[in-house]
């Protein structure tokens, strides 16, 4: 507990140097009672999870504030929400399922989050392979093998997580903002708002599966407001008619809104249908929305133009050249590089945020504020 309340101390200090927050609440959302976490998602939550399963590395642009090249896997600058948020309950950052080579152990958790992927099943044209329902299999697999390998050995048990770790760990997730705005490349708006039910059912399917393997500890973010994403506003805001008086895409935020809004009406319903099970609800969208619109309040300088890109003013952004490489767009090679002060920016690389909003969002789960828990062990 001691050493909960001197990382808490150590987090708000540095991030009130930086930036001004809310005070924490009373209400303090995730436990340090969680003996571990297992964590599902995409590259918003992906600690190396693609990098190791595809073998593949990302520039040294990538991680060069906090983990230093070569990168840490993860699409950041830095420490990402997850990481933040391990670090105020006093857990080891989140080991990737897939990495083979680490000084880490599984004891506390693993993360089976990868960059790139959804909630449906991956298809030819998917960046990730490892969709939820892969990820899904990847725990029960895992599960299945550490408790066999625990049963041979015991000493074992110092490095992967016991029965009772699975039984009363916390179950992270954070999906969906890649089946939404990947759909509005060959759908309309009104069919990406049509595919919503589908998108969730598989999701419901996926928490059933792993209520029948042993969790009970569920928390769940929402998806952010897509349409503020630079990448977003370069490929679908180049009518700025389609953009609200925020600079960003309606279309893409209106989806956003009825995912969550549906998300959180299957929340309600879920402690009905999981006996003995908890359940928290994070509002993601509003954290980010609130940075983004009063980003100057906070001390950001920039909402939506890019930290690392190439694309010049306003956004900094070209989709055709990745952060820390180079490409030939437009007939020209250009470089995308990183700004001088990424604190300054909410955007790192026109889909991902900065650590300093990792930082920021991670510091407004804390409060409590943007949180909602419900459990069927109280009905």
């Amino acid at each position: 507990m001691e050493n909960l309340f001197h990382n808490l101390l150590t987090l708000l200090l540095f991030v009130t140097i930086s930036h001004t927050l809310p005070s924490l609440a009373v209400s303090f959302p995730i436990s340090p009672n969680f003996p571990a976490v297992f964590n599902f998602g995409d590259s918003n939550s992906d600690t190396g999870e693609l990098s190791s399963g595809l073998g593949f590395l990302l520039q040294p642009t990538y991680g060069q504030t906090y983990f230093k090249p070569p990168s840490s896997g993860r699409f950041c600058n830095g420490r990402l929400i997850v990481d933040f948020l391990m670090e105020a309950i006093g857990r080891p950052y989140l080991r990737p399922y897939l990495d083979s080579i680490s000084r880490q152990t599984y004891r506390r958790g693993c993360n089976f989050a990868a960059g790139g992927s959804t909630i449906q099943k991956a298809n030819a044209s998917s960046i990730s392979p490892f969709g939820f329902g892969v990820q899904v299999s990847q725990f029960i697999t895992f599960k299945s093998k550490a408790l066999q390998l625990i049963q041979q050995d015991e000493e074992l048990e110092r490095y992967l997580p016991s029965e009772n770790y699975f039984e009363d760990g916390l179950y992270m997730f954070d999906i969906g903002q890649n089946d939404i705005a990947g759909a509005f490349y060959t759908k309309t708006l009104d069919q990406v708002l049509g595919l919503i039910p589908t998108v969730l059912d598989i999701f419901q399917d996926g928490l059933k599966r792993l209520y029948v393997g042993g969790a009970r500890n569920f928390w769940i973010h929402n998806t952010g407001p897509l349409g503020c994403l630079p990448q977003a506003v370069s490929l679908f805001g180049t009518d700025k008619s389609k953009l609200d008086e925020f600079g960003c895409v309606i279309d893409h935020n209106q989806a956003a809104k009825l995912f969550n809004l549906q998300l959180y009406g299957i929340f309600k319903k879920l402690p009905q249908q999981y006996p003995n099970s908890s359940f928290t609800y994070i509002d993601i969208f509003s954290i980010k929305s609130d940075l983004i619109l009063n980003h100057s309040k906070y001390g950001f300088d920039h909402s939506i133009m890019v930290c690392c890109g190439t694309g010049g003013p306003p956004l900094n952004y070209d989709d055709k050249v990745n952060c820390g490489s180079t490409a030939r767009s437009n007939g020209t090679i250009k470089t995308a590089k990183a700004c001088n002060d990424s604190s300054k920016y909410v955007s790192w690389d026109g889909i991902h945020y900065t650590e300093a909003a990792n930082r920021f969002v991670a510091l407004h789960i804390l409060t409590g504020e943007y949180s909602e828990t419900m459990s069927s062990r109280n009905l």
